[in-house]
């Protein structure tokens, strides 16, 4: 029977290699959403590995810097710096926002990184083009995702920067590109007023007789001045020394600094458990809908096929084929359907994965399991087909 198989699938070729690429299509978008799903938890996993960190310390009670607000004043790394087994320290901001080149615009996480020194976390790991940021204001580090090339001059708020350097896959945990400047620079990005909110604060401030007092314009100044600086950061970045223990570091900084701390893996725990948790729920619905659809598809097309098939089968029956013979006949065009549809589905699922505009990851085990699901649906969808065959008298479809 699995020349019978191949013969009757060879006789319709045409029909069973398209109905076949139309069920890949279902099948491709399946392991299109598993990939977003692996690309979403890979793009929270590079966003630690790029920070350079070993520990995150935010405002006490937050998940920050990247789940909820932090607010740290830019001064506290200096203390943190003398906790023992601490080798670096240095602050950082990070703010998602719109970056302006000309006319257009790009989504980006700005990052706010330290110029101190050369290697501090927090700084691009890496470059494929250019050079680090070197100066204190108006340089910029951009990832390539952002098309942005060496020398182009970018807008953030109301400031103009200079690319000086260009990075690869460095994005934040949603999958945007991210854009390195000068920590003094980013800190007024992430708090600057627009004029007339700057005159209308200097107004209330002059009223406020506490503030303007008779006989006292420095103190009047002084709070102008203090209005108009923003000494805060969203995290502190913690490079350890070799060989120190990552929890008990964190501890004596949280029991010291009255500061929440995260280690990596406690980070990586907010990221994928908390911050992608919704989104990652919602692509296990599609997925579950699409094989849903695809299970009923190969079962409207097995049970069609087999129905055309009636007097066939009823022949078979005539000349003593066994019920088993028949059963494997349509089951092997079922699982011939089923990997049709999976070569479809893997290929069209690679060759749009990189077209997407947030990063798709398909992994060869994702590509096992896949198939493993196909098989298990062709065999389960070809039971209703299974059942009628087996159902035909042979008299009467024969004599039908």
């Amino acid at each position: 029977m699995i020349n019978l198989a191949w013969r009757d699938i060879r006789h319709a070729w045409s029909k069973f290699l398209f109905t076949g690429a139309g069920l890949g299509l279902l099948i491709g978008a399946t392991m299109t959403m598993a990939g977003v799903y692996r690309g979403m938890v890979d793009d929270a996993k590079v966003l630690l590995d790029n920070s350079g960190s070993d520990l995150w310390v935010v405002q006490q009670g937050t998940l920050g810097p990247y789940a909820e607000p932090s607010s740290l004043y830019d001064d506290t790394w200096r203390s943190i710096r003398t906790v023992p087994g601490v080798e670096r320290a240095a602050n950082a901001t990070y703010l998602t926002m719109q970056v302006r080149k000309g006319n257009a615009d790009v989504r980006a996480m700005v990052v706010g990184t330290s110029t101190v020194s050369y290697g501090d976390p927090g700084q691009p790991g890496y470059l494929v083009a250019g050079r680090q940021i070197t100066r204190g204001h108006y340089e910029a580090v951009a990832d390539m995702a952002t098309r942005f090339s060496l020398g182009d001059s970018i807008q953030i708020r109301r400031k103009q920067y200079t690319v000086v350097g260009l990075t690869r896959r460095m994005v934040s945990s949603s999958g945007d590109p991210m854009v390195f400047i000068p920590l003094k620079d980013a800190q007024e990005a992430q708090f600057l007023k627009d004029n007339d909110a700057i005159l209308q604060q200097r107004r209330r401030t002059a009223l406020n007789p506490a503030f303007n007092p008779p006989g006292q314009p420095k103190l009047l100044d002084a709070v102008i001045s203090s209005q108009s600086t923003n000494p805060y950061v969203n995290a502190v970045l913690v490079q350890l020394k070799p060989g120190q223990n990552h929890g008990k570091v964190a501890d004596e900084i949280k029991r010291w600094k009255h500061l929440q701390v995260y280690t990596r893996a406690e980070m990586e725990q907010i990221l994928i458990g908390k911050l992608i948790a919704t989104s990652a729920r919602q692509i296990g619905m599609f997925m579950v809908i699409l094989m849903v659809v695809s299970a009923a598809i190969v079962a409207f097309i097995i049970y069609t096929l087999t129905m055309g098939k009636i007097r066939e089968i009823a022949v078979l029956k005539l000349i003593g084929t066994r019920n088993k013979t028949i059963v494997a006949m349509i089951l092997q065009q079922a699982l011939g359907l089923g990997l049709i549809g999976f070569i479809a589905g893997k290929l069209v699922a690679t060759l749009w994965a990189p077209i997407f505009p947030k990063y798709v990851l398909l992994e060869p085990g994702d590509a096992l399991r896949g198939l493993l699901a196909v098989i298990v649906i062709c065999s389960l969808s070809s039971v209703i087909a299974i059942r009628a065959a087996l159902k035909v008298d042979p008299a009467e479809a024969i004599g039908g």
